[in-house]
């Protein structure tokens, strides 16, 4: 492939400006006047963070850990419930 001199000379400045190789600047421009069609397929960027999971949670088992928490405050209601009611009042 031979490119003319002015276009050359615009593709260097880009790989100047972007501190890459004169290849990639190339490819990069190919690929944005091409459009989406002709992005690389890449895995999305990754970005770990830590959520401050207290020692202990098991974050495999947040499900099971869940249903426990669901459990106890099904169990504290029922409690209220048995308390607030009247005694049977059978004489």
């Amino acid at each position: 492939m031979t490119l003319d001199d002015d276009l050359a000379g615009l593709l260097k400045q880009r790989a100047r400006e972007l501190g890459v190789p004169f290849k990639e600047a190339v490819n990069r421009t190919l690929r944005a006047g091409l459009g989406e069609a002709a992005s690389p397929r890449t895995a999305p960027k990754v970005i770990p963070h830590s959520f401050g999971v207290r020692p202990g949670i098991d974050l495999d088992k947040l499900g099971q850990f869940l249903d426990e928490l669901e459990a106890e405050d099904y169990a504290a209601r029922a409690h209220d419930l048995t308390r607030r009611q009247p005694p049977d009042s059978r004489s």
